[in-house]
């Protein structure tokens, strides 16, 4: 097969293919080819990736081509006339919300897979683009709240006296929040954690977090991990529950998301009149509308002299690390593709037919059928 690597657009600083697996590619018959720059901005030179056995070369040499096209961003609408009938194209497409992008993408004849889809299976951990990402996510969102705080997250004894640590609340305990929890522990805060899913409460408390409970919640095992849609009883009790805790922390990290819905609102405009002056709050869902009442996606801003933080790509703050991850998700999903240099579309695999969105000319994802 030939692979075809191309730079993401702006702001986004990963690249999808790292140069260790481009050496795995290569070394099993297959031709890279890369756009030129594609990995600059995540401080990995045309050089290296020569070396590696990649060929450097313009964005429309890859189109034209590659047989299977690699960005992690969707393709620009300008863009999907050089997409042909057979080739295949692999991103994070997030079929759910954009509709139309995935019919029209289905009607250039296209094959997509959108690795945000890949099925939350044990056999597919190793795939999983979504987890991975949401470990850089929770850790830099403690390091953005520590540097916006104007005060220590650890306790300190010194000369001048002592310091209290932080109170940190995370709501949402998935991926993202427990590597926030982690990570807020090191530094030294007390930390509290929500999810409407009580069978996350082990994992809180094995980090050091301290699990508030609302009795009630509903969940759903089917619905591979992720929190599900609760009664507005219960939504009433968590919200009574939830503002004792948000009144009294001094950072509050947000990473709630049902898949293909807005974004539930956790933190209300009365709750940030009712913080610390000064406090932070780091809001991950900022991009599917926000968990915090106020926050704006990609900008910090002020309210009730609150700082909110709403940035939903913050993988791409950590390119590098995030880049080699997001890469090694792919080269894992493409061993089930690709066999002996062979193309292996192979239906009967529930990793290959959930994470398949659109082929041979029509939509085949399951979800947006129904």
């Amino acid at each position: 097969m030939i692979l075809g690597i191309l730079k993401e657009p702006s702001p986004e600083t990963r690249v999808s293919l790292h140069p260790e697996a481009v050496k795995v590619f290569t070394a099993a018959g297959n031709k890279i080819l890369i756009e030129k720059g594609a990995g600059s901005t995540a401080f990995l030179s045309d050089e290296v990736y020569s070396e590696a056995g990649a060929e450097v070369k313009e964005r429309t040499e890859v189109f034209k081509d590659a047989e299977m096209v690699f960005q992690i961003s969707p393709i620009a609408a300008e863009e999907h006339q050089l997409l042909s009938k057979g080739k295949f194209l692999i991103g994070v497409y997030q079929p759910l919300v954009a509709r139309e992008l995935m019919q029209t993408l289905a009607k250039t004849g296209v094959t997509l897979f959108s690795m945000d889809s890949i099925p939350r299976i044990t056999r597919a951990q190793s795939m999983d683009v979504l987890s991975s990402m949401s470990t850089v996510s929770g850790y830099k969102a403690v390091l953005l709240a520590a540097a916006n705080l104007p005060r220590f997250f650890p306790m300190l004894m010194t000369a001048a006296g002592t310091i209290a640590p932080a109170k940190v609340l995370v709501i949402g305990a998935g991926v993202a929040g427990l590597q926030a929890i982690a990570t807020a522990k090191r530094l030294g805060a007390v930390v509290e954690a929500f999810d409407t899913r009580p069978s996350v409460k082990e994992q809180v408390e094995s980090l050091g977090g301290k699990f508030v409970e609302v009795p009630g919640a509903v969940e759903d095992k089917s619905a591979g991990g992720y929190a599900v849609e609760q009664s507005e009883e219960y939504k009433q009790k968590q919200s009574e529950m939830l503002e004792k805790s948000i009144v009294k922390s001094d950072v509050v990290i947000t990473t709630a998301l049902i898949p293909g819905r807005k974004a539930p609102v956790l933190v209300t405009h009365a709750m940030l009149e009712k913080m610390k002056s000064g406090a932070v709050v780091v809001d991950l869902a900022a991009a599917n509308g926000g968990n915090c009442e106020g926050s704006v996606n990609n900008e910090i801003v002020s309210v009730e002299g609150v700082t909110i933080i709403g940035n939903s790509s913050l993988p791409a703050s950590m390119p590098e690390d995030a880049s080699k991850m997001y890469s090694k998700n792919v080269q894992n999903l493409l061993k089930l593709l690709l066999k002996d240099d062979k193309l292996n579309l192979n239906f009967e695999d529930e990793i290959i037919k959930g994470t398949c969105i659109t082929h041979d000319g029509a939509i085949v994802y399951e979800p947006l059928l129904k």
